[in-house]
């Protein structure tokens, strides 16, 4: 069908469905709870923030920000898409091929995109009989269910939490450690400075704005990464931005900014910007520490009374042995920044009160480990650790981080794991000499290098052997790496099953398709603000799921049901049961100290104030008294040179940070000769990773020409003969992809960018989506992970390393393919 038929057909299908009485007749838990009347203005949220909804007949009719929301995001205007769209899975559903053979099918053929159209009983059925297969056969070494990603916002529906306790009750699985937004952070810093940083919260930006003289913004975008959030996200954060920018206009805090491009926050603060060519920040970095140890500048009393290593550190950083001075010329060489520029740059960091916050990017690329690392031993030899206004902050642009929390206690969340004494029906705890969990971003090289034996972070992991991987509510067709070296791993998986809204490219690979609803077509309950706490937000339903989509509850509460444990798996309680405990052991918790009413109450109001947050300063216990507050590392302190790491014997990460070249780097480096242009893959401006895609009004707001856009530089832009607007092929020797054109001078010479999320939409050489599963396809829509490197960061975290991409583009010529990427399937009848 065309999209315009679909979508007619679509939406005459909702009418029909909410128009019977049994729908339009409240529920009666939900109306005894205090339930407002179904047109009224209802309050829920979102990733994307809170706002409130008005249904008219039964339908979603205007969406407006929460009354506390003075700074909502653009992506509120795209929420209503999020239900009514022409990517909505819409039945279960199972590959043509699966369907006939089973774990004896073509698999060859998975990524067609020819399903057929089945009951809920007969997937699930299938679900479990495909587990009963690989657990009899293989054991839980043969069952991946361990991936994560951001997942829907609510406490009860968390999608993971569904997942691992239902299959956790049919048996024991292979799991994951670590994440891809900060898989390399998060790892090298609890060495360094005692916990992973990334998550923590950071000092209080009233403090940050009274007593900063300048901030430095490494590779960190918070105006544009601050849209969004953990949970429902309160946009606090932009009133200090503001106040920030008005600061800056008033020459009070020097903000300056480094990273390859103009980055949208430099845009709005109109602060200072120092380019420095992609991935090369380490070298950067080690200049500044040189300035400072070659011209006194550093806080020796400091390094001495809160540090263990700076002695180790100092012979490579002057070259002592390795014959190497890290010096500003030679720095300069590597980083095109100017000798002169980094000297200014040393004495300003160290004049007065400095803030480093740093962003997550850098750390997504070979040897990722490093620049935090680095980054840690400037705060270090600055000596502001712990100092309001001062030190270093890995979170600033993350979920409101440094906005005064309450401290009131938040909600718990649908359980995980079993209950205690609930045992699995395959109790088989035998993963066959590999190892139960594996790193995150590894999964693609267990599949096709089983029994391998790899170092991870001091230890030594041997890759299980995959065979079939369950997944619900993440999208690793988005946030994995090279998308033909992930088709071959599929294909030599038996079974794929996944539960979603819409159909992704996640969904597309699969075997079993079952469909959830969205967070505006079930009841839950969320923190408002993941870092602020400032309340909790009920997230009424605003309208009935539409044709077969069930909540991630009920979906697996019937899978249990399948198993024969459907008591156990609910403890034989409602939805409503659920949300009513979840909010009375947060209102137990926060008894006396954070007043809530009761639960009806609270449903009927849609909100509950915990009041503002009081000012704190990251570090300041520890710096007060190192002894009495020691950090989590082994000494207790900031470890410049870590013995632990040193005894690895790793010679990709090693006992102090250091500067490391490559595989591939843009500007000069390994691979440019072939591939000469960067890509960075951020975190997009009009989306949350891959959510918000598939809302088609509001993604025609910001395509070129129906694909995603690719920002490049006029003057390279202009020598391969390419304008504003013109589809653009980007390739290299992974892959190749066409993009809409968008000409700015933000981005320099030999760099682009494509934002990360963009959904993979493949095609045959015939421009059909049924040869999409071929490897070497053509994405049609511009996902930018169709050529990005599947290398882990080092032997330490085995990270993520997106951002080491080279690639080279040019005018795409020929007849230009339809997207393949937010259709539905080719349904085949049998």
């Amino acid at each position: 069908m065309k999209r315009r038929d679909f979508l007619k057909g679509m939406l005459a299908t909702s009418f029909t469905v909410i128009s019977s009485a049994s729908i339009l007749t409240p529920l009666t838990a939900l109306a005894k709870a205090g339930a407002k009347n179904r047109d009224d203005w209802l309050t829920t949220g979102s990733h994307f923030g809170a706002f409130k909804v008005k249904r008219k007949n039964g339908v979603i009719d205007q969406v407006k920000p929460f009354d506390l929301d003075k700074y909502p995001t653009d992506m509120i205007n795209g929420v209503r898409g999020l239900v009514y769209n022409p990517s909505r899975v819409r039945y279960p559903m199972v590959r043509l091929d699966f369907l006939l053979k089973g774990h004896q099918s073509d698999t060859t053929q998975r990524g067609d995109f020819r399903f057929v159209r089945v009951t809920w009983d007969k997937a699930l059925t299938l679900f479990k009989e495909s587990l009963d297969q690989v657990q009899t056969k293989y054991g839980p070494s043969g069952l991946h269910a361990g991936q994560t990603g951001w997942r829907a916002t609510g406490q009860l529906h968390s999608s993971t939490s569904h997942m691992q306790r239902a299959v956790g009750m049919h048996g024991n699985f292979v799991k994951k450690i670590g994440d891809y937004s900060t898989g390399a952070g998060q790892t090298i810093l609890p060495y360094i400075l005692g916990s992973t940083e990334v998550y923590a919260q950071g000092t209080s930006w009233p403090l940050i704005l009274d007593n900063a003289n300048t901030i430095i913004l490494w590779a960190n975008d918070p105006f544009k990464n601050l849209q969004v959030g953990w949970n429902a996200e309160t946009h606090e954060s932009y009133e200090y931005l503001a106040q920030l920018k008005e600061k800056v206009k008033q020459g009070k805090i020097r903000v300056i900014s480094i990273d390859p491009v103009a980055s949208k926050t430099q845009d709005y603060l109109a602060c200072e910007k120092i380019y420095i060519n992609p991935q090369t920040d380490v070298a950067l970095m080690l200049a500044i520490a040189h300035e400072f140890y070659i011209n006194d500048l550093h806080d020796k009393a400091f390094i001495e009374g809160y540090s263990l290593g700076f002695e180790q550190f100092v012979p490579y950083l002057t070259g002592a042995n390795d014959g190497i001075a890290k010096t500003v010329e030679w720095a300069e060489k590597i980083t095109a920044v100017p000798a002169d520029v980094i000297r200014s740059l040393a004495k300003t960091m160290v004049a007065g009160r400095t803030q480093m916050l740093m962003g997550w990017c850098i750390q997504r690329q070979q040897h990722g480990e490093q620049p935090y690392w680095m980054a840690a031993v400037l705060a270090t030899m600055i000596g502001q650790i712990g100092l309001p206004g001062g030190g270093i902050s890995y979170g600033h642009h993350y979920s409101s981080i440094g906005v005064p929390s309450s401290g009131a206690a938040a909600p718990g969340a649908f359980p995980r794991n079993l209950d205690e004494g609930q045992k699995p029906i395959f109790d088989n705890h035998d993963f066959k000499g590999a190892s139960s969990t594996i790193p995150v971003a590894r999964w693609v090289d267990a599949i096709l290098e089983p029994g391998k034996v790899i170092d991870a972070n001091g230890d030594k992991v041997t890759y299980p052997d995959i065979k079939m991987m369950v997944f619900s509510g993440n999208n690793p067709w988005n946030h994995h790496q090279d998308r033909n070296r992930m088709k071959t791993a599929f294909q030599k998986l038996e079974c794929v099953v996944t539960v979603d809204i819409n159909w992704t490219a996640t969904c597309r690979f699969s075997d079993i398709v079952l469909p959830a609803c969205t967070t505006l077509e079930r009841n839950d309950i969320d923190v408002y603000g993941s870092y602020a706490n400032r309340g909790l937000l009920a997230m009424q339903k605003m309208v009935e799921p539409l044709f077969d989509s069930l909540s991630d509850y009920e979906i697996f509460s019937r899978f249990a049901r399948i198993l024969g444990k459907e008591k156990q798996y609910t403890r034989g309680m409602t939805e409503l049961d659920w949300l009513k405990q979840l909010y009375d052991e947060c209102k137990g918790a926060n008894e006396g100290k954070f007043p809530m009413p009761d639960f009806e109450q609270f449903w009927r109001d849609g909100y509950v104030h915990f009041g503002e947050g009081e000012l704190w300063t990251r570090h300041a216990d520890f710096r007060e008294d190192p002894e009495i507050n020691p950090l989590g590392t082994p000494s207790g302190m900031i470890e410049i040179f870590s013995r632990k790491i040193d005894r690895y014997q790793y010679d990709d990460c090693k006992g102090h940070p250091i500067w490391m070249e490559k595989t591939e780097r843009s500007h000069g480096g390994p691979g440019s000769d072939k591939h000469p242009v960067w890509m960075q893959s951020c975190h997009p401006d009009k989306r949350l990773h891959s959510q918000m895609c598939e809302s088609e009004q509001y993604r025609n707001t910001y395509t070129v020409n129906g694909r995603e856009p690719v920002y490049l530089n006029p003057g390279d832009a202009k020598q391969r003969g390419i304008n504003n607007g013109d589809i653009v092929r980007v390739f290299n020797d992974r892959g190749q992809l066409l993009a809409g054109a968008v000409l700015s001078e933000n981005y320099p010479k030999g760099v682009i960018r494509i934002h990360e999320g963009a959904w993979y939409g493949p095609v045959g050489e015939d421009g059909s989506k049924e040869g999409g599963a071929k490897v070497g396809a053509l994405c049609s829509y511009g996902d930018p992970n169709t050529l990005t490197q599947d290398l882990g960061s080092s032997k330490l975290a085995q990270a993520c390393s997106a951002y080491t991409c080279l690639v080279d583009y040019e005018k795409f010529r020929g007849k230009v393919p339809e997207v393949s990427s937010f259709s539905g399937p080719v349904e085949v009848t049998i």
